[in-house]
C-alpha cells in the first residue's frame, strides 16, 4: 500500500460477503475480505488491528462493538484507517450495497477516513 494513498482501501469483516470484495475490485479499488484471508471467528479488535496495520478502512455491519472499539482506541491513542458501518444487506441486495460503496469510495479520501467513523447510509 502507498504511504499516503488517495483512495480508501477496504477490509471487509467476516460478516460481509466476499462477493462484495470481488465486485469492488472489478471496479479498480483495493479491497480484501476477512473471509478471503481466512480471518474468521477472531475478535473484532483483531480485525481492526489488522485493518489499521495495512491502512485499510474496516467495513462492518457490527455498529455496537466497533463504536466501543473506536472509543477505546481513541482513548488509548491508537490510530486506524477508519470504520465504515452499514445496515446489513442480503445477497439479493448486493447491487444496492455495491452502489453505495462506490459512492463512498468516489467521495471520501483515505486521509479523511483516518480515525473516522462513517455510515454507508450517507452515500445513497
Amino acid at each position: 500500500m502507498a504511504e499516503n494513498p488517495l483512495f480508501v482501501s477496504l477490509y471487509l469483516d467476516e460478516d460481509v460477503s466476499g462477493q462484495l470484495a470481488s465486485l469492488i475490485r472489478q471496479r479498480g479499488f483495493q479491497v480484501v475480505s476477512a473471509i478471503e484471508l481466512g480471518r474468521i471467528e477472531i475478535p473484532d479488535e483483531d480485525h481492526l488491528a489488522f485493518a489499521a496495520s495495512h491502512q485499510l478502512t474496516l467495513f462492518t455491519y457490527n455498529e455496537a462493538d466497533y463504536i466501543k472499539l473506536a472509543r477505546k482506541w481513541a482513548k488509548e491513542g491508537y490510530t486506524h484507517a477508519g470504520i465504515l458501518i452499514s445496515d446489513q444487506f442480503s445477497l439479493r441486495q448486493i447491487g444496492e450495497l455495491l452502489r453505495r460503496m462506490l459512492n463512498f469510495l468516489d467521495q471520501v479520501s483515505a486521509e479523511e477516513m483516518i480515525n473516522a467513523f462513517r455510515y454507508l447510509v450517507d452515500f445513497k
